[in-house]
């Protein structure tokens, strides 16, 4: 085990180490430039976008859901722990590179979504089927020719036993941590409470698991931010010294244990990717699912998924736990963390610490749900995974082994699930990245192509 170990810790050092940032944030650089920046450009038509209710084309849900659904994978641990970790380990300055990998990750989703929807394939009943797996078995093909399935093949291998893992296990476990440290709740109930009502969704299918989604994610992000809001507003005297700790810590490793820049570049990048997974390769598989046949449109649409899961969830976690004098940084330039604290112990305490007795129910209630809206996204992902691996035949019996894997989570100590996933969510970015790389150049010109005036009156989504 200790060997197994070992060599998951190598493997994941590479999966998030120096060569995958710079791969993940050239690419998002790279997209970004070629696009204009259209994350920025068209944040507003974005939105107008997504609550538009004029669809053109055909799919299994509305654009919204399709969104919703993409941000239920997104918006999870990795928003109330993961930031946590990320300055607990990092510094301050960790945030800042987060922000930056958000930035860039609006042009990397508007690209994953604009080959999602360009190459989807309808399968055998009647449902959409799309992602990395497709662009790159036939965008690939159409613009170098030859046999690139083998390539789309190694993105489902990964994506499938990343979804037991992130999507399921360590979700879970979670909720389980959460309802037994806040209210006594013996894990194993939680797991048969948990597995019994993920089932009643994902037997329904993607347009059950985007219904709801579609009302768990919002709901919950909304409660979440009026949370740390509240906190701010309380707290307003210090938000000017927050933000200052983040710029000032961002090039200054003074503040790291380490004494290393490159930790707190390292793991502010790895966060942000962990949790809106821009470049990952995840979200095109819900974009896919849309009712609309605009690749432009439905790529402005995913843009919007970095902004608001880091952007702005993740922002609201960082700037609570900074303002709640949890973590200072002394004369002699170095950081502390009142405690020992970390993850989600760290944002309970921050939360709690101005709102008593109000904070810490924010936070676990948060956590429940953000982890169960993760593991229906992540099924989804998952199936589509195998499905192109084995045919929708195969979805049964994944169905029954991702439910026990949701149940077992519960109950186990699973540090290694947890690298071994990290590990797998980080493996699925190189053949997904290669492929954007490969096919900016469509990317580039839906961007340069597509017009307002295309969009019909009132945003319609046409096809320009």
């Amino acid at each position: 085990m200790e060997l197994f170990s070992h060599i998951v810790s190598q493997v994941n050092s590479f999966a998030w180490g120096p060569v995958m940032i710079v791969f993940l944030v050239g690419t998002g650089i790279l997209l970004s430039v070629g696009t204009g920046f259209i994350q920025f450009r068209k944040l507003g038509r974005a939105f107008g976008l997504l609550f538009s209710k004029d669809h053109a084309g055909t799919g299994d849900i509305t654009p919204f859901q399709a969104l919703m659904t993409s941000l239920s994978a997104t918006i999870g641990t990795g928003n109330i722990a993961g930031v946590a970790t990320a300055i607990a380990l990092g510094g301050p300055g960790a945030v800042f590179w987060m922000w930056m990998t958000a930035a860039f990750g609006g042009a990397t989703k508007f690209g994953e979504a604009v080959l999602a929807i360009r190459y989807r394939e309808t399968n055998d009943r009647g449902e959409q089927s799309g992602g990395p797996m497709y662009y790159i078995k036939h965008g690939m093909k159409e613009k170098f020719g030859g046999n690139w399935a083998w390539l789309g093949w190694l993105f489902a291998f990964f994506g499938v036993f990343a979804s037991f893992g992130i999507g399921s296990m360590v979700q879970s476990n979670s909720v389980a941590d959460a309802l037994s440290t806040g209210f006594g709740v013996p894990p194993l109930a939680t797991g048969i409470v948990l597995t019994v009502l993920t089932a009643l969704v994902i037997l329904g299918g993607i347009k059950s698991i985007a219904s709801v989604t579609s009302k768990i994610v919002p709901f919950m992000a909304l409660v979440f931010v009026a949370g740390a809001l509240a906190v701010l507003a309380s707290n307003a005297a210090s938000i000017p010294a927050a933000f200052s700790m983040i710029f000032s810590n961002a090039f200054n490793s003074s503040a790291v244990a380490g004494g290393l820049v490159g930790t707190v570049i390292r793991l502010g990048v790895a966060r942000g990717v962990f949790s809106n997974e821009a470049g990952l390769g995840s979200a095109p598989i819900a974009h896919a699912a849309s009712a609309n046949s605009n690749p432009y449109t439905q790529g402005l649409i995913a843009s919007l998924g970095s902004f608001i899961d880091t952007l702005i969830i993740c922002t609201m976690t960082a700037l609570v736990i900074l303002v709640s004098g949890l973590v200072t940084i002394g004369a002699d330039g170095l950081m502390s963390v009142a405690g020992g604290l970390n993850g989600a112990a760290l944002t309970t305490r921050a939360f709690d610490a101005s709102l008593p007795g109000v904070g810490k129910y924010i936070v676990s209630f948060g956590l429940i749900f953000f982890a169960f809206s993760t593991i229906l996204g992540w099924f989804y992902y998952g199936s589509k995974c195998l499905e192109y691996i084995a045919g929708t035949k195969s979805i049964i019996v994944y169905k029954i082994a991702f439910l026990a894997s949701a149940l077992v989570g519960t109950v186990l100590k699973i540090g290694i699930v947890w690298d071994l996933s990290d590990t797998f969510n980080g493996l699925m970015a190189i053949p997904n990245l290669v492929a954007l790389i490969a096919l900016s150049s469509i990317i580039f010109a839906t961007a340069k192509e597509a017009k307002e005036e295309a969009l019909g009156p009132e945003g319609a989504l046409e096809n320009s």
